[in-house]
């Protein structure tokens, strides 16, 4: 007997249909080694998941101004934005790991957005793609971004917004390149959009053409902002993408 993949997986892991759902759309759940991204799918009553466990946000750094978390895959930043009480001073994506920062009052909060909008903040990020990267690569492509239930951005040189990222190899194996990418602007998916357009989409970002696995290989790994500089060290899944 056949039933839909959210049931399946609340019978077996013993929590709500609505839990269950939230897992698979967060991509935390796979069957027989790949990812299962449709809650409704129709699959045997027999199926065995496994479920990848979202990890805690750890704090980083914190004093009187700043408070800087290292955010796991599958974490909303608006959620940890309540849950801590204080105020983000960026966001990244839900499926993007690494640097988050918050300001813990409203006069450090000001400062920094204005330090983000005169784009004197570094942000740096790590990204393995697909194919080979043999030199530094500088996308200065405007990006617009459709707004919707979910956000979609494309590289549009009538409609879009002044855009530039700044790609650099670090590792090149099996086809797959570690790139150590720097944002000057910040628009929505920037990273993930520019890459793509270039031939070469981050692995696991099946929305902008990658190819299928465990998780958004995307991670935040330093920010410099106002004289603080912010370090996540690189997930082992990033050394296990070139085994």
């Amino acid at each position: 007997m056949n039933d839909k993949a959210y049931k399946l997986l609340s019978r077996q892991e013993h929590i709500s249909n609505g839990e269950a759902k939230r897992l698979i759309d967060d991509g935390l759940v796979f069957v027989a080694g790949k990812k299962l991204t449709i809650a409704r799918k129709e699959l045997e009553s027999e199926t065995v998941f496994k479920v990848s466990r979202q990890q805690n946000a750890r704090v980083i750094f914190e004093n009187d101004d700043l408070f800087a978390l290292d955010k796991p895959i599958a974490a909303e930043s608006y959620d940890l934005e309540k849950r801590f009480g204080h105020k983000l001073i960026h966001r990244l994506d839900k499926q993007t790991s690494g640097v988050l920062l918050l300001a813990k009052n409203g006069e450090f909060l000001t400062k920094a957005i204005a330090e983000f909008k005169a784009k004197t903040v570094v942000k740096k990020y790590l990204a393995v793609v697909e194919g080979i990267v043999a030199e530094e690569l500088r996308i200065d492509l405007p990006i617009y971004t459709e707004k919707g239930s979910k956000a979609r951005s494309v590289v549009d040189k009538k409609r879009g917004k002044e855009a530039l990222t700044i790609a650099t190899p670090l590792q090149v194996e099996n086809r797959r390149t570690l790139l150590e990418v720097q944002i000057v602007s910040g628009r929505t998916h920037q990273i993930r959009v520019h890459l793509s357009h270039i031939g070469h989409p981050i692995l696991g970002d099946e929305s902008y053409g990658g190819k299928e696995y465990k998780r958004l290989m995307l991670h935040a790994s330093f920010v410099s902002l106002l004289g603080y500089e912010i370090r996540s060290p690189t997930p082992t899944e990033f050394a296990v993408a070139f085994r």
